[in-house]
């Protein structure tokens, strides 16, 4: 499936280990060495315990669907097509918003707490995004 977006995220320094990740294909999550809180997005302090002490390590790309709204709005982006929008909980701990692919998006097919699984579609160079789609098996 190809999706290319429009408007695509920036990187700053706080976030390249996160897009640096992603164009290998690892989803790169932070951990607090002080409180061992994992977290999503990508900041320099704990948002648990405002500790600086901050891990990166490659999430597993499990997660399930925590969330999701099915958009009707065609956008040049995401096809002519309805496209969900989505908030997934990572097996690590933290969510994510993302959106759900590689399956109907309908209420019949999004079905909360089934298991999905990351997968990276290329933008250019410079950014690659993640994407959820079911897992299969």
């Amino acid at each position: 499936m190809t999706i290319l977006r429009t408007v695509l995220p920036q990187p700053t320094p706080e976030t390249q280990h996160y897009w640096d990740g992603c164009a290998q294909s690892e989803l790169r999550l932070q951990r607090c060495r002080a409180c061992a809180q994992a977290y999503f997005p990508p900041r320099p302090v704990c948002p648990s315990c405002a500790a600086r002490d901050i891990e990166i390590f490659a999430a597993s790309g499990r997660a399930t669907l925590h969330s999701y709204i099915i958009n009707q709005r065609p956008r040049p982006d995401m096809g002519k097509d309805p496209h969900s929008i989505a908030v997934v909980l990572l097996e690590e701990g933290p969510k994510m918003m993302t959106n759900i692919i590689d399956c109907p998006q309908t209420p019949e097919a999004l079905i909360l707490d089934m298991p999905v699984e990351v997968v990276f579609i290329r933008q250019n160079d410079a950014i690659t995004l993640p994407f959820f789609r079911p897992a299969q098996g």
